[in-house]
């Protein structure tokens, strides 16, 4: 199991915190009073990396030592760096809820043989389980996509042993969708009809330019 150290936070400004390398952040649980912390940055970023959300790990620093889930991180939406995370620490002898990620692999025959595009309708289950059985990830192999009918469910993932989704059964997750096909712009008829009356209505209109023209000279 993965080992991070933290260190308690006596308050003070965020930023100064944040320019020394450090992340505010805290910790709390069933069993475990709210707690201000910090986490070195360089540390957490090759943690979220390899951990995610849906891997236990244990903080240290802070009295015991404590099993713990990354339960929420809040990322500079400019540099995309983490600036606060919550550590949720978790109950020892109880089950945990948590997003495991899903990662699709294989190749789909209807994407490779009938040129269709792959819909990924969902990127995360809910699960639960005792934190020793939590997966990292979910493994779906697409390759039982084999035409535009076909999809895949939550109730054909092959689930861990220990581990039950809490999602619909029948909730798809991944399915097929058909090429579009180009729509032609049609051509627009050409009205002869039409064309003939707008010579014939201007080759009037020059007549009588002329007819008064030459009364205005007579006069």
């Amino acid at each position: 199991m993965t080992v991070v150290h933290i260190e308690k936070r006596e308050g003070g400004n965020p930023d100064t915190l944040r320019a020394k390398g450090r992340i505010p952040g805290v910790i709390y649980g069933p069993k475990e009073a709210s707690q201000a912390i910090s986490v070195d940055q360089k540390v957490f970023e090759k943690l979220w990396k390899e951990a995610g959300e849906s891997t236990i790990i244990t903080l240290e620093g802070v009295g015991e030592p404590k099993d713990a889930l990354i339960h929420e991180v809040d990322f500079n939406p400019v540099t995309d760096v983490a600036r606060h995370v919550d550590f949720y620490v978790i109950e020892k002898g109880k089950k945990v809820e948590t997003e495991v990620p899903l990662v699709f692999v294989g190749e789909a025959p209807a994407v490779k043989n009938l040129g269709g595009t792959l819909m990924k309708v969902m990127h995360e289950v809910k699960v639960e389980a005792f934190p020793k059985d939590l997966p990292h990830e979910i493994l779906i192999d697409v390759s039982t996509l084999e035409t535009f009918e076909s999809r895949i469910a939550i109730k054909d993932i092959p689930v861990p042993a220990g581990v039950t989704i809490l999602e619909e059964l029948d909730e798809t997750v991944i399915s097929v969708s058909q090429p579009k096909e180009e729509e032609e712009t049609p051509v627009a008829e050409i009205d002869m009809e039409s064309i003939e009356v707008e010579k014939k209505g201007k080759k009037e209109e020059e007549g009588e330019a002329t007819e008064d023209t030459a009364e205005k000279s007579q006069a």
